[in-house]
């Protein structure tokens, strides 16, 4: 097992990851101190007992609510927009280590891919993710929710597809690893994205999507509750 995080996570900053025969710098996870302090002080207010389930990743949990669409859960939702994988292992020191939680509910990798990663990087990073947590939490159930498909990335989906099919493999493996595949969810009859399940930009949800994505991950967090729907 390892540990990448701080200083040394940084150094895949100068990471040849690459889109066509370009590298792709990854940029500074030390952008996100403010929502950092802003966390920090949500804790100092309320601190969360441990054990609780974590919601973890870019804006796609940020604007998720989750007090609302899961009524019946304790959840530490600690969703930073436009955030990467490698964000969420670079502050795990603040924001996952702390709460020690039962499971992760992660959403990550849209932002890496439509940033130019590639799936191999994607799931890199993921694997990177998945060491940080087991050395400190060898207990914790990481849900991974698969990438979406979106209008507005319509054209990264290749990528995405690829990264999501290496994760779910990779999750099949794990007893402790799962994957959501909401991607089927969001899309149409003519296997694009339904502009019925997504905000007026094309790439976060409506409340009609974010409905789907919870009906799936209710039969995974809580599934007695979700027999009872």
């Amino acid at each position: 097992m390892f540990r990448i995080i701080g200083p040394v996570l940084f150094a895949l900053s100068t990471a040849s990851s690459v889109l066509g025969d370009e590298p792709v710098k990854r940029p500074d996870p030390a952008r996100w101190a403010d929502a950092m302090e802003t966390f920090a002080e949500k804790d100092r207010q309320a601190p969360p007992s441990k054990g609780q389930i974590l919601f973890l990743g870019s804006s796609s949990i940020r604007l998720w609510d989750t007090e609302k669409f899961f009524p019946k859960l304790t959840i530490i939702n600690r969703g930073f927009g436009g955030s990467w994988i490698q964000d969420a292992i670079h502050h795990a020191d603040q924001i996952v280590f702390p709460y020690a939680p039962k499971t992760i509910v992660l959403y990550a990798g849209d932002n890496d891919v439509g940033g130019g990663l590639s799936a191999d990087a994607v799931l890199s990073d993921y694997l990177k993710f998945v060491g940080a947590v087991r050395e400190q939490l060898p207990e914790t159930k990481i849900i991974f929710i698969a990438i979406k498909p979106s209008l507005k990335r319509w054209n990264r989906w290749p990528t995405m597809k690829e990264a999501n099919d290496a994760i779910a493999k990779r999750c099949q493996e794990e007893p402790l690893e799962q994957f959501a595949n909401i991607a089927p969810l969001l899309l149409g009859e003519d296997g694009k994205p339904d502009a019925a399940y997504f905000a007026d930009d094309g790439l976060h949800l409506n409340d009609a999507g974010y409905e789907r994505w919870t009906a799936l991950l209710r039969t995974l967090l809580a599934p007695e509750d979700a027999k009872r729907k």
